[in-house]
């Protein structure tokens, strides 16, 4: 397994306390936009095949798996 597949933050803006608030998901661009939502952070990357159908990171499989573990732009 290699880290294939960029990622990002999704966040989106709640009216209420006029910020942007993180969803606590992380998923592909297209994912992201698609459901209406808003690239944060820097790119990180992940195995393909921790993606769901979706578009955005399996969390309980990238638990069970964490190596390779989802790596940051800066790294």
């Amino acid at each position: 397994m290699t880290n294939d597949t960029v990622v990002f933050d999704a966040m989106r803006f709640d009216i209420r306390i006029g910020q942007y608030v993180w969803t606590r998901r992380v998923g592909t661009p297209e994912a992201i936009q698609r459901d209406g939502l808003f690239i944060a952070g820097l790119p990180q990357y992940c195995p393909h095949e921790w993606l769901d159908e979706k578009g955005y990171v399996d969390s309980e499989l990238a638990r069970k798996h964490p190596y390779p573990p989802m790596k940051s732009a800066r790294a």
